[in-house]
């Protein structure tokens, strides 16, 4: 398991797979939804790292984001907090910086907007106050919805651009699904030929994917195993 989560991670990696391409092979599924990235430009893929807090208290959100690990993606859940922002400039320079975490990801709201967009974090929430949460210690444990989060992102990767942020299970980590990454990846390539150089409409690529048809879609480039008719450093008119 632990050697097909790295390679689905190296992949997506080094071909920079979008999240629009990941929810595609998870069959249009997999979004996280109400977040957005915070700073544009920024693409980031990791294994998740779950960080909860609730009751409008922070104390236990400090307490596990010790625990966080380089190159992990932390993504934050708030329960019963209601418009207080999960954490400032602080933590985020803290995890980013001296933990090494590859992204932060806020399923709740975030302060300190000025600091976070001046230092261009990797940063994904659902947007910003300037009302920081409560440093208190919890009297009541957490909550039991956090159970199935728990369990939902247990070996799960995350993948953050700026479309969103698209997690895949841990059941999806196999052979198949990294076929599906190279499928998408070829699929893709083929479309932006046939309208970029085939000459094609989309609904003759998408919906016809009149691609098939042809011999080859690189049949038009035949003609350039002859050779070039141009001598070097001479424009031919």
């Amino acid at each position: 398991m632990k050697a097909l989560s790295n390679s689905v991670i190296e992949k997506i990696r080094r071909n920079r797979i979008s999240t629009s391409e990941v929810t595609d092979c998870l069959g249009k599924t997999g979004v996280l939804k109400g977040v957005s990235a915070l700073n544009p430009r920024h693409f980031r893929v990791g294994p998740v790292r779950l960080v909860t807090a609730w009751n409008c208290s922070n104390w236990e959100l400090h307490e596990q984001a010790s625990a966080v690990q380089p190159g992990e993606i932390v993504i934050f859940h708030a329960f019963d907090y209601e418009d207080y922002a999960m954490f400032g400039a602080l933590v985020a320079k803290f995890l980013l910086l001296y933990r090494e975490a590859a992204a932060l990801v806020v399923c709740g709201l975030v302060r300190d907007a000025h600091t976070l967009k001046m230092e261009n974090y990797p940063i994904w929430c659902e947007g910003v106050t300037p009302v920081g949460a409560l440093n208190r210690k919890n009297s009541a444990p957490e909550p039991a919805e956090a159970e199935e989060l728990r369990r939902r992102y247990d070996g799960a990767i995350a993948v953050c651009d700026d479309s969103g942020v698209a997690i895949i299970g841990k059941e999806w980590m196999t052979e198949d699904f990294l076929e599906r990454l190279d499928f998408i990846e070829l699929q893709e390539d083929a479309w932006f030929h046939c309208i970029d150089t085939a000459g094609m409409t989309t609904y003759e690529t998408v919906c016809e994917k009149k691609y098939f048809d042809e011999k080859s879609v690189f049949s038009r480039f035949d003609r350039l195993r002859e050779g070039s008719p141009l001598v070097s450093g001479e424009t031919k008119e």
